[in-house]
């Protein structure tokens, strides 16, 4: 049996539904609708990432360098004059500051005098050596000659001596023989054997052959006295050459003396350059090009060796460090191309490119840096720098002053660099070209 819903139940039953319930298939095409363009929207961030944003490091933690030159004297003064103020550009080798000369003068003049008399005393002393030299030359030449007259005299004495004594020899067997002869004739005479002629001839013999024997004697006495004379004149002789060589020996002191005066102009001289030289350091010069900073000096200050009295920064050289966290250095290499964007200079890019990576981290370098094996060590995300230098020079109407905030970012894209650097290949070796 059929029950009839009367139609007004019906239409209270279909009150309450909303379209999507009353209309199934509107909800499912709306939820397709819905996928699609999710899906659509993570592939197209998933492609810009991927084209744009994959090889991409980037910190804001960067600022901008240069190698300034610290201003400071080399000797004690008190300034004179202050040629340059805060922000002023200087060339190398100009003059910044001028100290007061004149103590510097006087140790000049006195280092020039000493110097003077120490080369006067050289000169009078080199003068000195030849005549010495020519005179003991001589003395000893004359002393030799000398020595060598009386050695020959002394062996020719010896010689005329021996030969005496030769001859006394033989005058002695003659005159031994006369009188053996003289005493044999004179006893046969007195016995009535010999002739008187015989024994007359006999004492003549005799007497004549010790005549001879007594001047030969007398020959032998004067000739010994001779030598002995000549062997005196041979040690006179040689004890003149011994005293002129001694005084020989005053050559040698002299030439000395000569070394020694010598060596001591060389100190003046070398005195009197030191002299000048801190003389001319009385004018304090820029080592390098730049725009002076941090003047804190004025007229009639007294300043010490050391002391820093300005800096020169060279902003033309300008170059970047970016402290990058180490989980963003892995792919980072030597030569990566690099945009830089700098806080003072809204919309403005400067380019460069890696020159170098830090041997350390900042905290590593740090005044006290961590000490990681204490026991309340906690694990903190290191940042390391990393050098960028500029492409070219900043435009001289967007210059970057040395600490100005900055923005990195790195394309990481080319990785066939070198993560460390070679020597001085990646260091400028002059400064970028004025654009």
């Amino acid at each position: 049996m059929l029950i009839r819903i009367p139609r007004v139940q019906q239409l209270d039953e279909t009150q309450g539904q909303t379209p999507e319930t009353a209309n199934p298939r509107a909800r499912a095409r709306r939820l397709r609708i819905a996928a699609v363009v999710t899906l659509v929207i993570v592939c197209a961030g998933f492609g810009y990432w991927l084209i744009f944003k994959r090889n991409l490091v980037s910190t804001d933690d960067a600022y901008a360098r240069a190698d300034s030159a610290q201003i400071s004297s080399r000797v004690p003064g008190t300034i004179s004059r202050v040629l340059v103020d805060n922000d002023y550009h200087v060339d190398a080798g100009q003059t910044l500051i001028e100290l007061d000369p004149s103590d510097y003068k006087v140790a000049v003049d006195r280092a020039k005098a000493t110097l003077e008399q120490d080369e006067a005393d050289l000169r009078a002393a080199e003068i000195a050596v030849p005549p010495v030299d020519v005179q003991t030359s001589s003395q000893i030449q004359a002393a030799e000659a000398s020595l060598k007259g009386a050695k020959d005299t002394e062996q020719q004495t010896r010689h005329t001596l021996g030969q005496l004594k030769s001859n006394r020899a033989a005058a002695d067997a003659d005159f031994k023989q006369a009188e053996r002869d003289y005493k044999r004739f004179e006893n046969l005479s007195k016995a009535g054997a010999g002739t008187e002629r015989q024994t007359e001839q006999a004492r003549t013999t005799y007497e004549r052959t010790k005549a001879q024997l007594a001047a030969i004697d007398s020959q032998i006495a004067a000739l010994e006295s001779a030598l002995a004379a000549a062997s005196q004149q041979v040690v006179r002789a040689n004890a003149q050459l011994n005293a002129t060589r001694s005084e020989r020996s005053n050559v040698e002191v002299q030439r000395y003396r000569v070394e020694s005066l010598s060596a001591k102009r060389d100190k003046s001289k070398a005195e009197l350059e030191a002299a000048l030289l801190n003389l001319s350091y009385c004018n304090i010069k820029a080592a390098i090009s730049g725009y002076v900073a941090q003047k804190n000096i004025q007229v009639g200050d007294r300043i010490q060796p050391g002391q820093a009295i300005m800096a020169v920064v060279p902003l033309r050289q300008i170059y970047v460090e970016a402290n990058f966290k180490e989980t963003q250095l892995t792919n980072v290499r030597i030569g990566q191309p690099a945009s830089i964007s700098a806080d003072i200079y809204p919309g403005y890019e400067f380019t460069g490119k890696v020159s170098g990576i830090r041997a350390g981290t900042g905290a590593a370098f740090s005044l006290i840096p961590p000490e990681n094996a204490t026991g309340n060590w906690i694990k903190v995300v290191q940042r390391i720098p990393v050098r960028i230098d500029l492409d070219q020079a900043p435009p001289p109407d967007r210059p970057l002053r040395v600490g100005a905030s900055l923005e990195v970012t790195l394309n990481i894209a080319d990785r066939s660099g070198a993560q460390l650097v070679s020597g001085k290949s990646a260091l400028p070796t002059s400064p970028p070209a004025r654009p």
